[in-house]
């Protein structure tokens, strides 16, 4: 793929991440805009004019000059004090993403850095050199300085980095891929570390994953309906026409078409029963709702991914150097905590279809599914499982992004914890798709209650799927590689329902 600094897709990002075979190119017409801004920051040295961030310390020490014998000295302490982060490194696909991310930002032309900036960075990503960088320490205000800062330190060959599995010294990792440091020049630093690019590619690849999650909600929950003896009328398009919302409407399609041909439902089309629980008949409203959250998300996340979000910005046109505050991550923070909000909600729904799956009092089937109640307990505890994870998530569903705490002697007094909003994203999209898992384990093994009936075509070869990993229990058997197999192959479930909603 070609960076062009205008055109990056969550789609693009989520390739590089997770794939070391990806190569990415420099556009052609991106070096000459590098040049122009260069000469911008050149010219103001050469003047000897006083501009924060070319000459001038940071933040509140933004009113000291630096002569320009100091410059470079400048950018490499600047890398070097702000690489203080803590906690677990990022992972292989979040570096990625944010090698990726910083890149492209520095093709905008509007950093002031030289070309051969963005080219090590490409080149870091393509020989796969992969900074260790440190999870937590940023508060998303002038962006991520902290993990921006580790992922920096490499490219003048300090701090650690992975090159294959092995943890190395900066300098050892570049040229064990025939890469060599680059020395900082003035503004450099700086425009390596003002940004988003951290929340951004953690929050953007769990946003990716969540995407999926909000597809494969509407196959469980479809399952969980059938295995219930559920009716589709509530999904009929009148209902969702009167109540025109982008995601209600296309959940209640995908539902129509999952459902579709169903012998169970045939059976019980004339029962006594009018209506089915919020958890089943509010499918369309409950998963649409988080779906149109989510695609929000998607859209700023994209807008992020194409913006200039150091300071200053340089402007060619006028040679301006503009000091400005795209760093602060509150769009994006925001975004994000949204998210959690929704898939947490995703989470929940999909719980209290896993209780009426395995309470007998609600479902119609065997307690907890045993073919021995009693004796034999069946799924009891999968239910207990999701349910604490569900309460994982209503403490992580609390919003980051308004838990700002001034920094930087009060500069930076109002900040956005977008990297906190980040990392809870993460661990909720991890715990959605735990209970996923649970709930396709519950459906697969209610349905087979129900013969000689089978469910629609399409959901059958999703069971006959989930049987292949997780077979009829017969027997009390540890539930936890159960559930662990289901998970590792939800893209596999979603790629067997695929065409589920052409009806």
């Amino acid at each position: 793929m070609q960076l062009t600094g205008y055109d990056l897709t969550l789609d693009d990002l989520t390739a590089v991440a997770h794939d070391r075979r990806s190569v990415v190119e420099i556009a052609p017409d991106v070096p000459a805009r590098l040049v122009a801004a260069r000469a911008v920051v050149t010219d103001i040295i050469a003047q000897g004019r006083i501009v924060y961030g070319v000459n001038t310390g940071f933040g509140k020490l933004s009113s000291v000059t630096i002569p320009a014998t100091s410059l470079a000295e400048l950018q490499v302490n600047l890398v070097r004090s702000h690489a203080c982060g803590v906690g677990n490194p990022l992972s292989e696909a979040e570096t990625r993403a944010m090698l990726l991310l910083r890149a492209n930002v520095l093709a905008h032309g509007l950093s002031g850095a030289r070309p051969v900036v963005l080219e090590q960075l490409v080149a870091m990503l393509n020989a796969g050199v992969h900074p260790v960088i440190p999870e937590k320490g940023s508060v998303g205000a002038s962006g991520d300085l902290a993990p921006l800062a580790h992922l920096a330190l490499v490219l003048i060959g300090e701090g650690e980095a992975y090159f294959g599995s092995e943890r190395l010294p900066g300098q050892a990792a570049l040229r064990r891929a025939g890469l060599y440091p680059i020395a900082l020049e003035a503004k450099e630093g700086l425009a390596l570390l003002n940004g988003t690019q951290a929340m951004s590619a953690v929050g953007g690849l769990a946003l990716a994953r969540l995407l999926q999650l909000a597809q494969l909600a509407d196959v469980a929950g479809a399952l969980s309906l059938d295995a219930l003896h559920g009716t589709a009328t509530a999904f009929d398009a009148r209902i969702h026409a009167a109540r025109p919302h982008a995601g209600q409407r296309a959940v209640a399609a995908h539902l129509r078409g999952l459902l579709n041909g169903s012998e169970i439902m045939a059976s019980h089309r004339d029962c006594p029963r009018v209506q089915d629980a919020y958890s089943l008949r509010c499918m369309p409203q409950v998963h649409g709702a988080v779906r149109d959250v989510f695609n929000f998300a998607r859209q700023t996340l994209e807008t992020e991914f194409n913006s200039a979000t150091d300071n200053p910005l340089v402007f060619t046109d006028h040679n301006d150097v503009l000091s400005g505050g795209n760093f602060h991550g509150a769009p994006v923070a925001l975004a994000l905590d949204a998210c959690a909000m929704a898939a947490a909600t995703l989470g929940g729904i999909a719980e209290r279809r896993i209780e009426r799956l395995l309470n007998p009092d609600l479902s119609e089937l065997p307690a907890f599914l045993s073919r021995q109640p009693g004796t034999q307990s069946g799924l009891m505890m999968a239910q207990v499982t999701a349910a604490a994870l569900c309460n994982e998530n209503m403490g992580l569903a609390h919003p980051a992004s308004v838990g700002s705490l001034p920094t930087g002697a009060a500069k930076e007094d109002v900040v956005s914890m977008g990297m906190t909003a980040a990392l809870k994203l993460r661990t909720v999209a991890e715990n959605v798709a735990n209970i996923l898992a649970i709930e396709l384990l519950a459906a697969a093994q209610a349905l087979p209650f129900l013969r000689p009936r089978r469910t629609s075509p399409v959901l059958q070869r999703v069971e006959d799927f989930l049987h292949t990993l997780v077979p009829p229990l017969e027997q009390d058997a540890p539930l936890s590689p159960c559930i662990a197999a289901i998970r590792e192959h939800l893209p596999e479930v979603l790629a067997v329902a695929a065409g589920a909603d052409e009806a």
